[in-house]
């Protein structure tokens, strides 16, 4: 059997993926974009371990290809209504990096909240050493303790961010963008009493049409000027120029983001404007990317492709 692992990289260099041998040959590729590239390289698979590289009739119509395991939750590279008619098999990975996403939107968060930058330039420029005193707090901040804070999507990462803030006493809220969410241990609110109420809101949902620019220059209007927003979700659930604004006028306090409308950030993204990090911080889409993460995102896959095997598809889509 052939293995064929798209864009190996993506699961970092320092992980390894010479567990796949063990199911025949692998052909690994670090990087893949383009359809041409896509086509060629799976050609003779039998198996495509792939993350964004396009999969569907373009490029695997003539292929053998059996199964395909993306490195993600996600299948949007994947044309699955293709693979049914086709006969392929796709599978995903799931609930793989849970405790990260969660433990960065709290690192996203107080990280803002405390004005960590500050406090450390004041330190390291000298500035703390020529005071009087033995404290300096010129920039306000308050605790988490007695604060409301709004879960966008209350799946796997949003509950664990929910455990998290409420151990931190925070009141919990959330906002189901489906409508058909079965959660019961906490306060379900519609989307406008969320943005009036919340101190603190960070976004777990899926992008999809409902929440497509969910975070518009209306629901900012609608926020507290203290409030903190976390997106480690998808970016264009917040509509870019409209944070921006936000931000500059002082509609809401801050915002962390891990992703972006466009990644990597394009050179005109007006976001890339602020920098001032104790209103703005900007991590490049790596909540997800734990060492532990990491390791079980290949585990997953190793164990998709060895139930295929024996007949009984693991996290199967289709």
């Amino acid at each position: 059997m052939k293995i064929v692992i798209l864009e190996r990289n993506s699961v970092g260099t320092d992980i390894s993926v010479d567990c796949f041998r063990d199911f025949g040959e692998v052909e690994i590729y670090g990087n893949t974009v383009t359809v041409e590239e896509t086509r060629e390289r799976i050609k003779d698979a039998d198996v495509v371990i792939g993350n964004k590289a396009p999969l569907n009739e373009s490029t695997l119509a003539g292929s053998k290809v059996k199964l395909i395991s993306d490195f993600s939750t996600g299948y949007d590279n994947i044309d699955t209504a293709y693979c049914k008619e086709n006969g392929i098999c796709v599978c995903n990975i799931q609930n793989y990096c849970t405790a990260a996403v969660a433990q960065h939107t709290i690192a996203l968060t107080m990280y803002l909240l405390e004005h960590l930058p500050h406090y450390d330039h004041y330190v390291k420029d000298g500035t703390y050493a020529s005071q009087d005193r033995f404290s300096n707090f010129d920039l306000r901040f308050t605790e988490l303790e007695g604060k409301t804070w709004g879960i966008v999507g209350m799946g796997h990462i949003g509950r664990k961010v929910a455990q998290i803030v409420e151990a931190m006493g925070c009141k919990v809220v959330f906002y189901s963008a489906s409508g058909n969410s079965s959660v019961t241990e906490y306060t379900r609110v519609d989307f406008d009493t969320l943005l009036k109420d919340c101190d603190f809101i960070s976004i777990h949902c899926p992008l999809s049409e409902r929440t497509r620019n969910l975070f518009d220059a209306d629901a900012f209007s609608k926020m507290k000027n203290s409030a903190i927003l976390i997106n480690v979700a998808r970016g264009p659930i917040i509509h870019t120029q409209a944070l921006y604004d936000a931000l500059t006028n002082g509609e809401i306090a801050a915002a962390g983001l891990d992703v972006l409308e466009q990644e990597p950030i394009s050179k005109d993204n007006p976001l890339g404007q602020i920098q001032d990090s104790n209103k703005l911080i900007i991590t490049p889409h790596l909540a997800w990317a734990s060492v532990e993460a990491r390791q079980r995102c290949v585990d997953q896959v190793y164990e998709n492709i060895q139930n295929f095997l024996k007949g009984s598809p693991s996290r199967r889509i289709v």
